[in-house]
């Protein structure tokens, strides 16, 4: 299973007031922020990248995602699997409208359009 909710935001800044970092201890630069659905997926044996869990409110939510959902499509990119959608994910600037093309728990299929963001 792959978690799309959350942030980790690192360490966005320090400021030193005592001695230099002892070598090889230095903190390493921050993280750039990386969008996020707040869904939860994983695979089975269909393609596709099968939502199994909703954060309430995010932005999958708003967009219309439900448990049960498979998402196929993440702008042009095809969906095949859980990592598929993380690496489109990845390359999307949070605040970005993405369509989104799935199909249904019910058997239908939707367009529902979609602004990842950064989730606290």
């Amino acid at each position: 299973m792959l978690l799309l909710a959350g942030a980790g935001l690192g360490m966005l800044g320090a400021v030193l007031t005592g001695p230099a970092w002892p070598p090889g201890l230095a903190p390493a630069s921050a993280p750039a922020l990386s969008a996020r659905l707040g869904v939860e997926v994983t695979d089975d044996d269909r393609p596709g990248a099968l939502v199994v869990g909703v954060q309430a409110p995010g932005p999958g939510f708003t967009a219309g995602l439900r448990e049960g959902d498979r998402l196929l499509a993440f702008g042009a990119a095809r969906i095949d699997t859980a990592a598929d959608l993380a690496r489109a994910l990845a390359r999307t600037p949070p605040g970005t409208e993405i369509r989104l093309t799935v199909r249904h728990a019910s058997g239908g299929y939707g367009q529902l359009t979609a602004v990842p963001g950064v989730l606290t």
